[in-house]
């Protein structure tokens, strides 16, 4: 049995991982689905920065006395996820990155690709990067149905955690991980994915869906992340 703590990327909350996490809990793994700072149900706590999110993660591992965790961190989760993986020590077992970015020390969410048009948007929106249309969803696997849920819930991002830079003390490679490439949304790694992948402690692995698999491919995800936890 491994204990998952689950993270959801941008404008999501635990609630997106509900199939997910009751197929990895019909496997006999305690499951913990978390809600990051100003997002879904916390909306409006608290100012939350990246560092927010990144303590939000590591506090819910030791409130709750975890041992053998996979982390697991969704499109922008893999950020605050990536460097709590680093801070819980011999409590973890695995990371895996769903589809997602992954920190480098010094740099932010929207280092190295043009975000000038996401900059602007949390600008124009009192600090807070909206969510997405139903348009933006076209192409990636989804039901309309599936496109309905993912905006109905969707609350904006608070945008000082795509800002501030990440902290590592050490080589992502160094973390025994996996990563899952979704290969609607592209199917080449981004070059931090694919540097960290050259090494023995990481692996690959692709699943046929879009960048949103806990709702397309709610199954298959959890039966990846159960293979995961169970490598050596």
């Amino acid at each position: 049995m491994t204990d998952f703590v689950l993270v959801a990327g941008t404008w999501l909350g635990a609630w997106a991982w509900d199939e997910t996490a009751a197929e990895l809990r019909g496997a006999g793994h305690d499951v913990h689905a978390l809600t990051l700072s100003g997002l879904a149900e916390k909306s409006g706590t608290q100012p939350a920065g990246q560092q927010t999110h990144v303590r939000d993660i590591v506090e819910e591992v030791e409130r709750l006395d975890l041992q053998d965790v996979a982390l697991v961190g969704h499109s922008y989760a893999g950020i605050p996820v990536g460097q709590a993986a680093e801070r819980i020590g011999d409590r973890l077992r695995r990371v895996v990155f769903v589809d997602a970015n992954v920190p480098e020390d010094g740099e932010s969410f929207l280092s190295g690709w043009p975000s000038g048009h996401v900059r602007q948007a949390i600008a124009d929106h009192d600090g807070y990067w909206p969510p997405l249309g139903p348009q933006d969803y076209a192409g990636q696997g989804l039901t309309d149905e599936q496109i309905a849920r993912i905006v109905g819930g969707s609350t904006p991002h608070p945008g000082a955690t795509l800002t501030e830079p990440a902290v590592l003390t050490r080589p992502l490679g160094d973390l025994p991980a996996t990563y899952v490439k979704c290969l609607l949304d592209g199917d080449e790694p981004m070059p931090a994915v694919a540097a960290a992948l050259k090494s023995d402690s990481w692996e690959l692995v692709e699943l046929d869906t879009g960048h949103w698999p806990m709702f397309s491919r709610p199954r298959a995800l959890a039966r990846v992340l159960h293979t995961a936890a169970a490598r050596p």
